[in-house]
């Protein structure tokens, strides 16, 4: 087993170092943005119950990616030039699993959680799901585990990934250069993805390179007369952490009740894309880009709204 530190784990003391500076530059309007003391206490109790949960329940993906290992084709070496090509690879690797975070109901249910608050700010980084070990999400992982990247290397790459993402979470910072914002992530782009407005959902699924959204059709830029409205489309108002936490779980339980001994709509809800109805009474992101352009037709084609009579292209995971 590849003896290897943890980013996140070393971080820490950075985390809290420009968390304290951007809530000092915000309060004293040297910076934009907007601090809710509740709030962000939340987002950082959040944050510390998903390290707990990573301690606690880490051993189950550790083992399903173990498993993946033992059939691998090849098997690199760890060294910096093997880093970086496995950290590019994890990156795109990275855009099909967020994408699929938003599209599939079941693990919705667990990144809901980092896009619950209200609020933009670095702490909101720190935002993160309790259940992410019990999700199978692991799975994603795999061809680079096949292709011979050690599960612990993965696993050191994709923590390298996070921490990348977390300047990102700011409104402190308006627009990178020009050629910055046309390859890499940014707290531009990030903010887009974070915005419940109707343009805005389903987009930007980067982790570090923005590139794979404007390759498959899902990037959307911020735009300035439609700043993001931050949170879920139906607000969570609880600031209790383990309501944040399973709240989205409690809520596809309660539609399978509603359906009775019917476990093939069970299969649907939970493999279904977010707002999945079995009666087609749908009430997703299609709906609600399809509501508003109905509402403003003077916006119809415009970034990350489809044209009118336009034939949807349905996401393919939906």
């Amino acid at each position: 087993m590849p003896n290897l530190p943890d980013p996140t784990l070393l971080a820490i003391p950075a985390f809290i170092f420009f968390v304290v500076l951007e809530w000092w530059a915000v309060k004293t309007r040297r910076a934009n943005g907007e601090y809710e003391t509740g709030d962000a206490i939340t987002s950082m109790l959040m944050g510390t119950g998903s390290s707990v949960s990573g301690i606690l329940f880490g051993f189950l993906a550790a083992a399903g990616a173990l498993w993946i290992w033992q059939f691998r084709i090849a098997e690199m070496p760890i060294n910096i030039w093997t880093g970086i090509a496995v950290f590019f690879a994890y990156d795109f690797f990275y855009y099909w699993k967020h994408r699929f975070m938003h599209r599939i109901r079941w693990w919705w249910a667990d990144h809901t959680i980092h896009h619950s608050s209200n609020h933009y700010n670095l702490t909101t980084a720190l935002r993160q799901p309790w259940t992410g070990p019990i999700t199978g999400m692991f799975i994603m992982g795999a061809p680079l585990i096949l292709l011979g990247a050690h599960p612990a290397f993965v696993g050191f790459v994709g923590a390298l990934n996070l921490l990348y993402q977390f300047w990102i979470h700011t409104e402190a910072i308006d627009k990178c250069p020009r050629w910055f914002e046309a390859i890499f992530n940014t707290p531009s782009h990030h903010r887009a993805h974070h915005g419940r407005n109707a343009r805005y959902l389903d987009s930007n699924y980067a982790g570090v390179l923005i590139i794979w959204d404007r390759m498959f059709g899902t990037f959307v830029p911020e735009v300035e007369h439609d700043k993001p409205d931050y949170g879920l489309v139906t607000p969570l108002k609880s600031r209790n952490p383990f309501w944040v936490a399973t709240h989205e779980y409690w809520a596809l339980l309660k539609d399978c009740a509603s359906d009775g001994l019917r476990p093939d709509r069970w299969v649907r809800r939970i493999l279904g894309p977010p707002g999945w109805s079995p009666t087609g009474d749908h009430n997703g992101s299609h709906e609600a880009k399809a509501a508003y352009i109905a509402a403003h037709p003077d916006q119809a084609g415009m970034p990350g709204l489809p044209k009118p009579h336009a034939t949807e292209i349905l996401d393919p995971v939906a």
